[in-house]
């Protein structure tokens, strides 16, 4: 059975540049539609389902980070935004809103062929039926590793595609710290201090959700000099 091509959205208020990334994306194996605003994704996203969503920050109106902070909230689909500002605090911005990933304004086709791969990668793949799943306890949570879920009680936790792929590293080294420089590595980012400390925003999102206190935690620890640890109970 032939898989079915990604379903791309692109959010960008620049005609050409919708039309132009249609074409490229379309060349190379994407179905794509595109919103020319916040209003007008939101109408599309409400009758129909994307695998992700590529979104200009700087808009009018509704920007990018705010859209994304606003669909954090239903959905789980990933964000990359693309940025013309070349501040790190405001590509941070736009993580701690729930993206995936950005890059900065002007780019290759290439490069942002690379990253929508890179993001797709680490979404979860549906799995069969597991006899005997196995499962993280933190408390009141606990993440299905083989499913990707992770659930507070009866009710589910939504998690990013990057925030999935941080358990299931952190899960493959329990109890034994990650560099930062290694799960920059693991997540398929350039290596930097500016990814090192866009991980630094992933960890603290993450413990929001997994965390009774996230300003003093207990399961996702920090190793001074070594990294972060996943110690579950």
């Amino acid at each position: 059975m032939i898989a079915p091509e990604p379903h791309l959205l692109i959010v960008d208020d620049d005609e050409r540049i919708r039309g132009l990334l249609r074409k490229f994306l379309a060349r190379h194996g994407f179905l794509v539609s595109v919103a020319r605003d916040a209003e007008h994704a939101r109408r599309v996203l409400s009758g129909l389902e994307f695998d992700m969503i590529v979104m200009d920050v700087m808009m009018p109106g509704e920007d990018g980070v705010a859209l994304t902070r606003s669909l954090r909230e239903t959905l789980t689909t990933p964000i990359l935004l693309l940025t013309a500002k070349g501040e790190t605090e405001d590509r941070i911005s736009g993580l701690e809103a729930g993206a995936d990933d950005y890059l900065a304004k002007p780019f290759e086709p290439k490069e942002l062929l690379l990253r929508i791969n890179a993001i797709l990668r680490r979404m979860p793949e549906p799995e069969a039926e597991a006899a005997a799943p196995k499962v993280l306890h933190m408390g009141g949570v606990r993440f299905d590793i083989e499913r990707a879920e992770l659930m507070r009680g009866d009710a589910p936790v939504r998690l990013t595609a990057t925030e999935v792929q941080l358990m299931r590293i952190f899960s493959e080294n329990l109890r034994e710290p990650v560099s930062r420089a290694k799960l920059v590595e693991e997540l398929g980012r350039d290596k930097g201090q500016a990814q090192e400390r866009a991980v630094d925003v992933q960890i603290t999102r993450l413990r929001r959700k997994i965390e009774a206190d996230p300003k003093q935690p207990r399961y996702l620890q920090t190793v001074r000099g070594e990294g972060y640890m996943l110690a579950p109970d």
